[in-house]
């Protein structure tokens, strides 16, 4: 037995030599457009491959289900920049920690937590950059704006970091970093209000 969203598919488990050719098939029939799958159920319990193409070296011999639960897009996206909010609140709070330990001179664990902060920025920056090629922004001027001044920032702060001037590092994180960062609650709304208006049209 084949399900989709709840409903039971036309295609037969027998009819496939194994998990990936039965996914590929059955997504592909099923005309899923704007849908992204969130799960793939085998037997009722959850897959995901541990390595690439895993799902062709399982042959359908032993299974008896595959559930396949998938979202829509613009819901996943509304579920992401919620999301989005929470990481921004992290991202606060962490560069006024950051700079708080380099003023205590506890570097060691000031620049574990500044490498956090690298990263996590950076997947914040490329999401919201996925959002806003996908969902036409209506204020993507302003949106260009903030992400341009974090850019600028970044790079006087690796400037900074490479001459390990960690007094300097504190004062750009909490007096530059941290106020760059609450304009982009107003972004996050504006992207927000732009999917669900995509939502509801």
């Amino acid at each position: 037995m084949i399900v989709i969203d709840g409903q039971q598919s036309g295609h037969s488990i027998g009819n496939f030599a194994n998990l990936e050719q039965l996914l590929v098939k059955v997504m592909d029939d099923e005309n899923l457009g704007n849908r992204i799958v969130t799960d793939v159920l085998v037997n009722e319990e959850a897959f995901s491959e541990i390595y690439p193409h895993q799902a062709e070296d399982i042959g359908v011999r032993d299974i008896k289900s595959v559930e396949i639960r998938t979202v829509g897009m613009t819901e996943m996206a509304a579920n992401i920049v919620e999301e989005l909010f929470k990481v921004q609140k992290v991202m606060y709070a962490g560069s006024r920690q950051i700079a708080e330990l380099f003023r205590q001179a506890d570097d060691a664990e000031a620049l574990e937590l500044y490498q956090d902060l690298i990263d996590v920025t950076r997947d914040f920056l490329a999401m919201v950059g996925v959002l806003r090629d996908e969902f036409s922004m209506t204020d993507s001027e302003y949106l260009s704006q903030r992400m341009e001044e974090l850019s600028e920032l970044f790079s006087e702060i690796m400037e900074v970091v490479e001459n390990q001037d960690w007094i300097l590092l504190s004062d750009l994180l909490e007096y530059e970093f941290v106020p760059a960062l609450e304009k982009w609650q107003a972004v996050l709304t504006g992207i927000r209000t732009d999917i669900a208006a995509r939502a509801n049209g």
